[in-house]
């Protein structure tokens, strides 16, 4: 993985935690002229503080940022974006999308309390149907140069947690996609990741600490957190950016932080 090339990079869910620390970092190695970072996010003035710690690394690097409900999102508004930051360029040598945008869902309900299926409509436009219709989107633009595509995946997604029927569902969903496309595409062209980044120290993780109707799964991530075993996001950004260099992977592979043959 040769991070060095013209790249195009776009990272969804950059204002915070994971996102922000991944467009961080990998941006930091961008070193040919001509390299272009997208970011999307809800919140614009994070958007802008992602945006400010690049650009002071890389003061040449341009930097897009866009705020987007994603629950809202159709293919026209990501085909504008990507088109709008240079996508449809041929200069660039390798484009890498990064799904990390997500959200938890409600884990004070019970499985078979999961019913409102307006709320199940917006969630998964959130979580699944906006990052195949980005993804498309992506591919097309792209689609005369090599790609990496990665999902943040997670343990939720191969294995079920109790009071996380919202989350693990729409993660299962969301990797089994992914590698689909791994299947249908050659890893030439097309590199697919499904990067479980582990239990990380997050607004997410706070949130079913703080929600879940399971005492113990808010025990488990009290008990991490209170101990700091949690993982911070530059810890996962870390392991991340070793996985890529490593390349030990097949394309559309689950590859979870504690894996030890990276």
């Amino acid at each position: 993985m040769d991070l060095k090339q013209r790249t195009y990079l776009l990272v969804t869910g950059a204002s915070r935690g994971i996102g922000r620390e991944f467009a961080q970092q990998l941006a930091k190695r961008f070193r040919a002229e001509g390299s272009v970072v997208t970011l999307l996010g809800r919140n614009q003035a994070l958007l802008e503080e992602t945006k400010a710690e690049i650009v002071a690394t890389v003061p040449s690097l341009p930097v897009h940022t866009y705020s987007l409900e994603l629950e809202m999102a159709k293919a026209e508004d990501f085909s504008k974006i990507l088109e709008a930051t240079g996508g449809g360029s041929s200069s660039f040598e390798r484009a890498i999308v990064i799904h990390n945008a997500g959200t938890v869902g409600d884990t004070s309900k019970r499985a078979k309390e999961i019913g409102d299926t307006d709320y199940l409509q917006s969630y998964y436009h959130s979580n699944v149907f906006s990052a195949i219709s980005l993804n498309c989107e992506f591919m097309r633009v792209f689609q005369a140069i090599p790609k990496l595509v990665v999902n943040l995946s997670t343990l939720a997604a191969i294995a079920p947690i109790s009071s996380m029927a919202h989350y693990c569902t729409v993660k299962a969903a969301r990797e089994m996609y992914f590698r689909v496309l791994a299947t249908e595409e050659s890893a030439d062209d097309t590199l697919v990741l499904n990067y479980a980044p582990g239990v990380i120290d997050t607004q997410m993780t706070v949130q079913v600490q703080r929600e879940a109707h399971d005492p113990a799964v808010v025990a488990m991530f009290r008990e991490q957190r209170e101990s700091k075993t949690m993982l911070t996001p530059g810890q996962t950004t870390e392991r991340f950016i070793k996985v890529l260099e490593a390349f030990k992977f097949k394309s559309g592979d689950h590859v979870d932080y504690r894996d030890e043959k990276f």
